[in-house]
C-alpha cells in the first residue's frame, strides 16, 4: 500500500463526480474533528517551520481505517499504516508552507463556489447538506477549512509541477506522426453497415449476382428506404440484427477500404457498394466528431495583475484592483496603469498586452472572463491561481486555427501524460530537501476500534 492509495480526499475527487453519500470516505485527507477524545496532544513531527500534531495523525488514521473497512479492504499492520499517513501529513505540510511563502490565498468566494457545486451535485438544499455533514461528523467550518487547504495544495502542485514539464514543438510533431498520435487525432464516425457476401470461390455469375443485389439495395437507400430495416432484412454482416449499426469508430480502427471512402461523406449519406474479398459493403454516416476545420473567435486582450503577498491580503489585492479599474473608467489610460501597477512582468512593459487569445493559452478563469467581456469594456476583478486580474478586450476576429488547435491539444495531452510522474518526482524532492524530525508517536485508539 502506498501513500497515493491513501490520498483519496482531495478536490480532484470532488471534481470528478464526488457524491455526498460517500463524502466521509472521499474527504479522508481532511483534518476534520472526529468523535475521538485525545487526552493529551503532542507533536509527532517537526516539518520545516510547521508541526504535525498527534490529534491530526489520529484523526486521519480513524478516517482512513473507516474508509478501508467500508470498502472491505484488509488493513495493513497499524504501524505501517500510521507511517504512511504521517508521511502524507508531512507532505501536505510542506505544500501548504510553500503556498504560504508564495502568497497563495483562497478567497471565501472560491470556497463557497466549491461547496455550492458539491451541494448541487447531490441535489441537496443548504439545510440538507449541513445535516448530511453532521451525520458524517463533519462541521461546515471543518469542511470550509479543508477545501481551502486542498485548493492551496492543488495550486501549489499545478504551478510547481507544470514549470518542470517542457514539451517542445518537435515532440508534438513527432507525436502526431506516431501511430498513437494518428489514432488520437483521427476523427470518430458513427456508421451503419450492410454487407452482401460472396460465397467461397465465387464464379463470375455469383459475383455478378452479389454486385447486382448490392446495387439494388443502394438504389433503394437513395430513394429513401430505411437503412436499418434493409440491414436486418438483407445484410450478412455481423451487426445485421442490430440494424447494421457499427457504433462509434475511429477512422484508425476501420478497414482501409471503409476509412478511405467515408472521408467526404456528409451526415446521412451512404456509399456506393464497396468491393472487398468478403463481398460488397454499403456504409451510412450517421454522425461524425473530431478533427475538423476549427474557425474560432480570437480576442485581443490586455490585463493588469495584482498579487496577494505577505503585506497585501487577498481582499486588499482585490480592492486595489477595484480602485485601479475605477480610475480607468474615469479616464485613466489602461496601458499606463498597467505599466505602473501590474505585477505581470511579461506584459506590464507593453501596457498589459497579451496579444491574441489561443485555445488553452489562458487559465479557465481568464478565458471565461474574456468570453463574458464585451469589446472595450473593463472586466470586474476576478481571481486566478496567479492573483487578481482585470482585463480589457480590444478586438475580436474569426480565425482558422485548425492546425494550432490540434498542436495545442496534442501538447496538453503530452503534458498531462507526464504530470503524474513529474508530480511524484517533485514531491520526493521537496521531501528530501525538508527538515523533518519524527517524534515519539503515542498509541492510537484505532487498534481497538
Amino acid at each position: 500500500m502506498t501513500l497515493n492509495n491513501l490520498k483519496t480526499g482531495t478536490l480532484r475527487n470532488v471534481k470528478t463526480g464526488l457524491k455526498l453519500l460517500a463524502l466521509g470516505a472521499a474527504l479522508t485527507c481532511s483534518s476534520f474533528s472526529m468523535a475521538q477524545t485525545v487526552p493529551l496532544d503532542e507533536v509527532v513531527a517537526v516539518v520545516d517551520d510547521d508541526v504535525v500534531m498527534a490529534s491530526e495523525l489520529n484523526q486521519r488514521m480513524s478516517m482512513v481505517v473507516s474508509q478501508l473497512r467500508a470498502n472491505n479492504t484488509q488493513l495493513p499492520p497499524m504501524e505501517i499504516l500510521r507511517g504512511q499517513i504521517l508521511e502524507q501529513l508531512i507532505t501536505e505540510s510542506l505544500e501548504l508552507q510553500m503556498g504560504r511563502r508564495a502568497g497563495v490565498e483562497v478567497s471565501d468566494r472560491q470556497v463557497d463556489e466549491t461547496i455550492n457545486r458539491m451541494r448541487q451535485a447531490n441535489n441537496l438544499s443548504q439545510a440538507e447538506f449541513e445535516q448530511k455533514l453532521a451525520q458524517d461528523g463533519i462541521s461546515l467550518n471543518d469542511l470550509r477549512e479543508q477545501i481551502r487547504r486542498d485548493i492551496i495544495i492543488e495550486q501549489v502542485q499545478r504551478g510547481s509541477v507544470n514549470r518542470r514539464i517542457k514539451v517542445s514543438e518537435q515532440e508534438v510533431k513527432n507525436f502526431l506522426k506516431s501511430k498513437q498520435g494518428r489514432f488520437w487525432s483521427s476523427p470518430d464516425y458513427n456508421l451503419g453497415h450492410i454487407m452482401i457476401g460472396l460465397p467461397t470461390a465465387a464464379d463470375n455469375d455469383a459475383l455478378k449476382a452479389s454486385e447486382d443485389k448490392a446495387n439494388a439495395i443502394y438504389q433503394q437507400l437513395k430513394n429513401g428506404a430505411d437503412f436499418r430495416q434493409l440491414a436486418v432484412a438483407e445484410s450478412q454482416g455481423q451487426n445485421a440484427l442490430k440494424g447494421g449499426d457499427l457504433g462509434w469508430r475511429k477512422s484508425a480502427q476501420l478497414p482501409d477500404l471503409f476509412a478511405e471512402n467515408i472521408v467526404d461523406l456528409q451526415i446521412g449519406d451512404v456509399t456506393q457498394p464497396l468491393r472487398s474479398g468478403a463481398g460488397f459493403h454499403i456504409l451510412k454516416l450517421y454522425d461524425k466528431r473530431g478533427p475538423k476545420e476549427q474557425v474560432i473567435e480570437q480576442s485581443k486582450v490586455r490585463h493588469i495583475l495584482i498579487k496577494p503577498s505577505a503585506i497585501l491580503t487577498d481582499e486588499q489585492a482585490r480592492q486595489k484592483l477595484t480602485d485601479i479599474r475605477q480610475q480607468i473608467l474615469n479616464g485613466a489610460d489602461f496601458g499606463e496603469m498597467a505599466r505602473k501597477h501590474s505585477e505581470d512582468v511579461g506584459s506590464m512593459l507593453s501596457g498589459g498586452d497579451l496579444g491574441w487569445s489561443l485555445p488553452g493559452k489562458f487559465v479557465p478563469e481568464f478565458e471565461r472572463t474574456i468570453d463574458e467581456t464585451s469589446i472595450g469594456d473593463i472586466s470586474e476583478p476576478f481571481r486566478s491561481q496567479f492573483g487578481w486580474h482585470i482585463l480589457q478586450v480590444e478586438e475580436r476576429r474569426q480565425q482558422d486555427m485548425s492546425e494550432t488547435v490540434r498542436m495545442n491539444q496534442a501538447m496538453q495531452l503530452l503534458r498531462n501524460q507526464r504530470f503524474e510522474e513529474e508530480r511524484i518526482n517533485w514531491l520526493r524532492e521537496i521531501r528530501d530537501k525538508a527538515y523533518v524530525e519524527i517524534k515519539g508517536q503515542p498509541e492510537s485508539d484505532t487498534e481497538s476500534n
